[in-house]
C-alpha cells in the first residue's frame, strides 16, 4: 500500500536515538502511550516545551529523526517531547469522544499528562508549550490545540486536517477511518467548525491558540482541500480574516497565506508537494518565539 510504503521510507534513515530519553510512570497514562524526551545539555532555567508528535506507522524515536530540533533545542535550552502511541496503525486517536474532549482522556488527555510531567520536574514555562507534528501529527496537534487551549501557546503542523474532522469515525488510521475525512469531502463553514471545537471544551471562554499550518498542493493521501478547511476553523475562532498572500515563502514555490497581521494565524501551501511536507523546524521553532 502507498500508506505503508511511505512509513518505510520515513523510517529508514540513519540518525541515532542516541540522544533521545525513554520516561515511564510520567501521570495517568489511559491509551498506553510511551513517552521519550530530548533534554539540551543546558536547560534553560523556565524552559519551553514543544511535543512532536509522529505520524502513523511511525514511533517517537523515528519523528526525532526526521522534525531534527535538537540543534535549536541545544541552543534554547527547551525540551522536547517525542511520544509514541501504539494503537490503530501506530495513528493518534482524533476520532473518539473521549481524544475530541477536555479531560475525557483518549489520546489528547495521555499527551496532556506528559506535558503536565515535564512542567512539573523542569520548571517549565506553562505558557510556552508548543505542539507540532506530520500527517496524524498534525491531526493532534489541530485536536490538542482545539480540546486544551488552556495548555498549549501554539502549533504548527504539517499535512492535516481540521479538528473534529475524524469525529465518529470507527478509526483514525487509513485502514480503519471514514475515508470523508482525509479526501477533503468534509467541508464546514469556519462558523460550523468553531462550533464543534468548542464543544470540545465547553466551559472554556479565553482565547484560542495560535496556528501555522502547511499542505502540499499535491497531496493525494490526506488531501490539499483539508488545507483550507483547517485555515476556516482558526480564522473562526482566532477571529482573523485572510489579508494576503506571500510568495515563494519560506522557500520557493510555496505560498504563506496571512490572516490578520499574521501573528496569530498562518498557512503554507506547498507547490506540487506530495504526502507529507517535509518538516522546517526553523520555521516552527521562530513560530513558537523560540529562534
Amino acid at each position: 500500500m502507498k500508506s505503508i510504503n511511505l512509513i518505510i521510507g520515513l523510517t529508514a534513515l540513519s540518525k541515532s536515538y542516541a540522544a533521545l530519553t525513554p520516561v515511564t510512570n510520567w501521570g495517568e497514562n489511559p491509551t498506553n502511550l510511551d513517552m521519550a524526551l530530548y533534554v539540551p545539555a543546558q536547560v534553560a532555567e523556565s524552559p519551553a516545551i514543544i511535543l512532536a508528535l509522529h505520524y502513523c506507522g511511525g514511533t517517537g524515536q523515528a519523528y526525532y529523526q526526521t522534525a531534527n530540533y535538537d540543534k535549536y533545542a541545544d541552543a534554547k535550552g527547551f525540551i522536547v517531547i517525542y511520544p509514541s502511541t501504539k494503537k490503530d496503525s501506530n495513528c493518534w486517536d482524533v476520532a473518539s469522544e473521549a481524544s475530541l474532549s477536555h479531560d475525557g482522556a483518549g489520546d489528547s488527555g495521555g499527551l496532556v499528562n506528559m506535558v503536565k510531567y515535564v512542567t512539573e520536574k523542569y520548571n517549565a514555562d506553562p505558557t510556552k508549550v508548543f505542539a507540532t507534528g506530520s500527517s496524524s501529527g498534525c491531526m493532534m496537534t489541530n485536536v490538542l490545540l482545539a480540546a486544551y487551549p488552556d495548555v498549549f501557546a501554539a502549533g504548527s503542523c504539517y499535512s492535516g486536517v481540521a479538528a473534529t474532522c475524524l469525529q465518529g469515525s470507527p478509526g483514525s488510521s487509513p485502514m480503519s477511518a471514514d475515508p470523508t475525512c482525509a479526501s477533503g469531502q468534509n467541508v464546514h463553514t469556519g462558523e460550523e467548525w468553531a462550533e464543534r471545537v468548542k464543544a470540545m471544551y465547553p466551559e472554556y471562554n479565553g482565547t484560542y491558540p495560535r496556528m501555522q499550518t502547511l499542505h502540499g498542493t499535491a497531496d493525494t493521501f490526506v488531501n490539499y482541500p483539508n488545507l483550507a478547511e483547517q485555515l476556516k476553523e482558526w480564522s473562526a475562532l482566532l477571529g482573523v480574516e485572510f489579508s494576503k498572500n506571500v510568495t515563494n515563502t519560506p522557500q520557493s514555490g510555496y505560498t504563506q497565506m496571512v490572516y490578520g497581521d499574521g501573528t496569530k494565524l498562518v498557512g503554507y501551501s506547498a507547490s506540487g508537494v506530495g504526502h507529507t511536507v517535509p518538516v522546517h523546524p526553523e520555521l516552527d521553532v521562530a513560530w513558537f518565539g523560540l529562534d
